[in-house]
């Protein structure tokens, strides 16, 4: 087999765990290369920490930073345990098993908010605007190879 081809198929089955430094790469690299995400966050300016809430299956939150503008990733930081949490203008928080279930597209992350699955910090104005990017940005977490 030519190398170049195995590398690229080995690289295709790589999966990242959730919530780690290489599924966070991985998925800003992803939200980056999607075309109908940077159509939908194109007037989106603000940062965003995805709060991983512990659960039977995860002992400690997890937290996750996003740096968003203008349909892109600008940066994306899976934030270690013992550092500083980085303020932003929102927060999306939800018990781990949840995460797994919004990621498996089995819940939708506005309905999430209205079925107190999650909750969000910040302008739900805001975020009511951007439910196209909102979806999105689910649609491509899914498409990173994940493990849980």
């Amino acid at each position: 087999m030519d190398t170049k081809i195995y590398l690229m198929a080995l690289l295709n089955t790589y999966m990242a765990k959730f919530p780690s430094d290489e599924w966070v790469k991985l998925y800003c690299d992803k939200l980056n290369a999607n075309q109908k995400y940077a159509d939908a966050g194109k007037n989106w300016e603000g940062d965003i920490v995805f709060v991983v809430e512990k659960d039977d299956s995860l002992p400690q939150d997890e937290h996750i930073y996003l740096d968003l503008y203008h349909g892109k990733c600008r940066s994306a930081k899976y934030i270690h345990t013992g550092e500083e949490v980085p303020k932003s203008e929102f927060s999306y928080k939800g018990k781990y098993g949840n995460w797994r279930k919004l990621m498996a597209g089995q819940i939708d992350p506005i309905q999430g908010i209205l079925t107190g699955k999650f909750r969000l910090d910040g302008s739900k104005m805001k975020i009511m605007r951007f439910t196209s990017a909102a979806k999105e940005m689910v649609n491509t977490a899914s498409m990173v190879e994940t493990e849980f």
